[in-house]
């Protein structure tokens, strides 16, 4: 946005629809353009009215739409079934547009074959990334609303941002490290300046932690007994003055120990002797409001309520409690470490060892990260193998990540797993799904970890240096277990590596490591592959290969894991979110599985034709026939299906 320079609301609209995975790589080009540092070009004459406002850049689904009509002749009506192939991106439907489309560009727009081509080609790119520009108007509105209230009323901004994600305390950490960054202070819970909210305190810049917030301390709770007490009779004195003023029985047990323990009443006295005292506290509250409720006090009216019965006396605990576990009290009952942060001493060490949890995102999937944090959650597994992996989630001070231990690594550093362990970790980013195409759910592969003990802190001499960006990872070899149901060779010989041999792919099978590193591809609920019934999913029992990118041509390989070996020809990996269930698969029966150029031929023509759709070989041998999903999809388009035909026969190919 700062390089943007936004003269209009046109230009926050365009940022928003293209601040996404698959239009980010057209920001640069879009900005340069806006300030003409890029000529602004159009493919024909006929698209410089729909595209002008977007410096030539095609954006939103509108665009394409209103093409269809000037420059295609669409009428409304088709120009919405266009749009609705595109957005919902319906393969069947888009290639029934396509002639339509090609035919119109040429006879009412004026444009050649070649030039219709390649714009559809584009709307096809397009599909992935499409967006509405209501949609994005209605964003862009909103981030210029919250933009102009955090720059000119920023404490008020972010006491409400902070309020409205009160119960997502992974949110309020990032919020509370943005209130650091720009000036504003967050003070923890107190019974005397909070309210149920978040809430400025003394001017500007000071924003007190909400009551209600806390476990157990309920917004009724606050909003209806402790802040109306608070504002009629003035502040609370003492904790006794509390426990007398404040209803006893709605104010119980467990309120006053989560307000103790996240400092609430820590103007009165150590959390420790609170908490020691609490039930003479209790008993004493409770004794002050049933005198009161029955008219005993009346008599000491003179006096005040307080002559009736004598304070009792906060008795110093003969156990304190350990700084590091009233952060832990904070984190369970607030969600969050707000008074200090058990990560404090290890700044220094982290910013010169390890890389910021940002790094752990999409556009690094396959590269080497380091990164260090607490352990805040493990979560252990068997595989199928009967060997124990783990999920580990470890927390920086404003976010958190998980990594995955698999149980090679697990057998040996297992033990060093420990809730509230203070741990570094170098692994490879893993941002695919089984089936190799990038989600939103990104992980750390375990290559090694450490704990960064106390005497290693102390030890540890400050060399002013960072660690550079993440790298590509080295490239590792897996291999899968050899399995009955899945034929030697297939997905070796279809992922274009045809150096390899049925010897040399036994040899490598029968040195094989156990192949439990599948498990980090499987559902986190699940070590079972998600296949259908009696169907054979290579990418589920090799899915840690996508992990570890080793090299494009090993998409395929993930169904033997014979050989981390590149192609010479790189396979093309299509990146696009997973087909629609209800679409279509297309079957190929395989009469000779050990036909080497058979299946090279197919792979490749599958190569050529990327798309949404399923592909699904039917391997035939002596004992019937055996499905087997691969790992890739396709456009099952007559460009892909009339090949395979006059490869394989018309009969063998079935679109179902």
């Amino acid at each position: 946005l700062k390089d943007l320079k936004a003269s209009s609301f046109e230009d926050i609209i365009a940022m928003v629809a293209l601040y996404r995975p698959g239009p980010m790589q057209f920001i640069d080009s879009f900005i340069r353009r806006k300030h003409g540092e890029e000529p602004i070009t159009y493919l024909h004459p006929g698209l410089e009215n729909a595209l002008k406002s977007t410096y030539g850049i095609l954006i939103y689904q509108e665009q394409f739409m209103q093409i269809s009509k000037e420059w295609c002749g669409f009428t409304g009506g088709q120009a919405d079934t266009l749009r609705k192939a595109v957005g919902k991106k319906k393969v069947a439907l888009m290639n029934k547009v396509k002639p339509e489309f090609i035919k119109g560009a040429q006879e009412v727009g004026g444009a050649t074959e070649e030039q219709a081509e390649t714009f559809w080609n584009q709307l096809l790119e397009f599909a992935n990334y499409c967006f509405n520009k209501s949609h994005a108007a209605c964003y862009g509105l909103v981030a210029y609303w919250t933009a102009y209230l955090k720059a000119h009323y920023p404490d008020a901004f972010m006491a409400a941002l902070m309020t409205s994600d009160m119960r997502w305390t992974d949110r309020l950490a990032i919020e509370i490290a943005e209130c650091k960054r720009i000036g504003i202070k967050v003070l923890g819970p107190d019974i005397n300046q909070s309210y149920a909210d978040f809430g400025i305190v003394g001017g500007e810049k000071t924003i007190r932690f909400g009551l209600a917030a806390i476990k157990s301390m309920g917004k009724a709770l606050i909003e209806e007994i402790v802040i109306p007490e608070r504002d009629k009779n003035g502040p609370f004195k003492s904790v006794c003055d509390f426990a007398s003023r404040v209803d006893n029985t709605k104010f119980n047990k467990k309120s006053w120990e989560s307000a103790i323990k996240t400092g609430a009443f820590d103007r009165f006295a150590s959390r420790t002797d609170l908490l020691f005292n609490l039930e003479d506290i209790q008993a004493y509250g409770g004794k002050v409001q049933k005198d009161r409720a029955s008219g005993q006090t009346d008599l000491f009216g003179l006096m005040g309520d307080a002559g009736a019965v004598p304070e009792p006396e906060i008795k110093p605990s003969p156990s304190k409690v350990s700084e590091k576990e009233q952060l832990l009290w904070e984190r369970d009952l607030m969600g969050l470490y707000l008074s200090a942060h058990p990560l404090d001493k290890y700044d220094l060490y982290f910013e010169e060892n390890t890389h910021p949890f940002s790094v752990v995102s999409a556009e690094n999937d396959g590269k080497q990260v380091i990164v260090g944090g607490i352990i805040t959650g493990i979560r252990t597994i068997l595989t199928k193998s009967n060997t124990k992996m783990a999920f580990v989630k470890i927390e920086s001070k404003t976010s958190e990540t998980e990594f995955i231990v698999f149980p090679a690594l697990y057998e040996q550093e297992g033990s060093k797993l420990a809730v509230d362990n203070i741990i570094k970790v170098t692994g490879r980013v893993n941002a695919r799904d089984k089936d190799g195409n990038i989600t939103s759910e990104v992980k750390i592969i375990a290559d090694s970890f450490s704990i960064v003990s106390d005497e290693k802190l102390e030890n540890y001499q400050s060399t002013g240096a960072r660690l550079d960006d993440p790298k590509e990872a080295p490239k590792k070899e897996f291999r899968r277990k050899k399995t009955a149901s899945v034929p030697e060779n297939i997905a070796a010989r279809l992922s274009g590596n045809q150096k390899s041999d049925d010897k040399n792919i036994e040899k490598k099978e029968s040195n094989t490591e156990k192949s439990d590193e599948k498990a980090g591809k499987t559902d986190s609920k699940s070590t079972k592959p998600e296949n259908e019934k009696g169907t054979t999913s290579i990418s589920a029992t090799t899915n840690t290969s996508n992990a570890t990118k080793t090299s494009a041509a090993t998409n395929t390989s993930n169904a033997t894991k014979t050989s981390a070996t590149t192609s010479e020809e790189p396979v093309r990996r299509i990146i696009t979110p997973p087909a629609d269930p209800r679409s279509q698969r297309l079957y190929v029966l395989i009469e000779d599985p050990e036909d080497t150029a058979k299946l090279t031929r197919i792979r490749k023509l599958c190569d050529d034709n990327p798309g949404f759709q399923e592909i699904i070989l039917v391997l035939k041998d002596e004992s019937g026939k055996k499905p087997m999903r691969m790992p890739f999809k396709i456009d099952a388009s007559s460009e892909l299906i009339d090949p395979l035909k006059a490869l394989v026969g018309d009969s063998s190919v079935v679109l179902k």
